[in-house]
């Protein structure tokens, strides 16, 4: 999205989630005969609440001999009939290279040739062989207003079908971020899902019926998915495993953010790698940044005003990081369908962190900023070597 006017909030402390479930029960009539009543029917459970920014907290945390994989892609892309246009756009070639999602009619991409949903995209998750799945949680979102206006109340709710299976229903668990301004109808669901990437294991996962509406705005049409993985491998080594989420925004007037991860022990020469989810980043749009800081002690430390080490490889240039890829370590290698290089305003990247992690640190933050794009974060997850 060009500069569109994200009024994004400043940021405050971590908070813990808390889901409210409300339930009702009516008491039975009363009765001068022994002939049973026929029981109260109880008031359904409230579904996950919105709110219009939450700001990133610890969705999950281990140390064990394992890692993090994901699978992701995006749910809407230009029409084919835009011609070479589109084609360009989505092989980021010639002028397609700085292609933008509020430059086409965007439609909805379908591979699975179900008559019953209109959008559906495949990845595959890599989970190593013999390797334990410890937890899974999927992710989704995106802008519910462009050449169309999408109900809300389908935000929490998609299809997801296993390698092999058929579509089964996820529910969103926890808060949604749900926020409208400047154009855009923006949100983000997430659940976990672990006991089906568990019995179901790796190979290619299908999501469907995501909530994202197609046609062309000023702000651009654009939504996807990602499933984070972290799984315990004993001949793997001993690592730090964490997920972090939230939803925030970030455009020129409100530009920069900074999540802590807390205390994270990496020694001198660690390996690692951090994985982000956004939304609305655009290809050719520059400015945006983001850098790994280690031993952050505090919001007021020296080390948090450190600049940090900026994370970037061959597909995510320096000044143009959220560019609408999805990636591992700078490698789009990734056997998704439909496999654009160019996903029009999706991003869910995986850096390497060996550069950040060449002195080690005791704590571990990220540091992100835009200059002219406008970028919606949901997503960080990390693996990191642990010391000893």
């Amino acid at each position: 999205m060009r500069n569109s006017a994200v009024h994004a909030v400043r940021r405050g402390v971590l908070c813990a989630l808390t889901v409210y479930l409300l339930s009702a029960a009516a008491p039975p009539a009363p009765t001068a005969t022994p002939a049973a009543t026929p029981p109260a029917t109880p008031a359904p459970a409230a579904g996950p609440r919105e709110a219009s920014r939450i700001p990133f907290a610890e969705r999950y945390s281990t140390v064990q001999h394992g890692g993090i994989v994901r699978a992701a892609n995006s749910a809407i892309s230009c029409r084919s009939a835009d011609g070479a246009a589109c084609t360009s756009a989505r092989t980021g070639s010639g002028t397609g290279a700085r292609a933008a999602n509020h430059d086409f009619d965007m439609f909805y991409t379908d591979v699975d040739k179900d008559p019953n949903t209109y959008n559906s995209t495949r990845a595959e998750l890599r989970v190593p062989k013999g390797a334990t799945v410890s937890y899974a949680r999927l992710y989704w979102g995106g802008n519910l207003r462009v050449g169309e206006q999408k109900p809300s109340k389908d935000n929490g709710r998609v299809l997801v079908a296993e390698p092999g299976g058929a579509y089964k229903q996820v529910l969103a668990d926890s808060l949604i971020g749900h926020r409208v301004v400047g154009g855009a109808d923006a949100y983000q669901a997430s659940a976990d899902v672990t006991p089906l990437v568990r019995a179901s294991g790796p190979g290619m996962y299908t999501v469907a019926q995501l909530n994202v509406a197609m046609g062309k705005s000023g702000v651009g049409a654009w939504g996807g998915w990602t499933l984070v993985v972290a799984y315990e491998k004993d001949d793997a080594p001993l690592r730090r495993i964490a997920l972090w989420d939230g939803f925030e925004s970030f455009d020129a007037e409100h530009h920069s953010g900074h999540v802590d991860f807390g205390e994270m022990r990496v020694p001198a020469g660690g390996s690692g790698l951090l994985g982000v989810v956004a939304y609305d980043g655009d290809s050719g749009i520059t400015g945006d940044s983001l850098k790994v800081v280690t031993n952050a002690a505090g919001p007021n430390s020296a080390s948090r005003r450190d600049k940090g080490v900026s994370l970037t490889n061959k597909s995510n240039k320096s000044g143009d990081v959220m560019n609408s890829s999805i990636t591992d370590a700078g490698s789009s290698q990734i056997k998704r369908q439909p496999a654009y290089a160019n996903n029009l305003g999706y991003d869910s990247d995986v850096f390497d962190l060996k550069a950040a992690f060449s002195r080690g640190g005791d704590r571990f933050g990220v540091r992100f900023g835009t200059g002219r794009d406008s970028v919606w974060l949901g997503a960080f997850f990390v693996e990191a070597e642990a010391r000893h």
